[in-house]
């Protein structure tokens, strides 16, 4: 392998702001900070918005559009009434 051309693939800590969960593996992601984890070594750290310990798909609290009645069904309830009363208040004016 040619020197200087590849990325530095080493061992990265990724933390979850929201729950501080944390995991190591390896990555070519650039980090400007460090972090020192329980068994004594220094690692670069990436700060994540999310994770899988955090995001709803994983942790089964997602919510489907099929269990809620639908979009399009919804509005239609809500406004169809009023809509409905609109067309009909005219032509009972007539």
């Amino acid at each position: 392998m040619k020197e200087g051309i590849h990325p530095n693939y080493r061992e990265i800590c990724f933390q979850d702001l929201s729950n501080g969960f944390k995991f190591v593996t390896r990555s070519c992601a650039n980090t400007k900070e460090m972090i020192k984890m329980e068994d004594g070594r220094e690692l670069p750290l990436y700060k994540l918005d999310t994770s899988s310990e955090s995001h709803p798909f994983y942790t089964g609290t997602q919510k489907s559009v099929d269990n809620m009645g639908g979009r399009v069904e919804r509005f239609r309830n809500r406004f169809g009434k009023a809509k409905a009363a609109e067309v009909a208040a005219p032509a009972a004016a007539e």
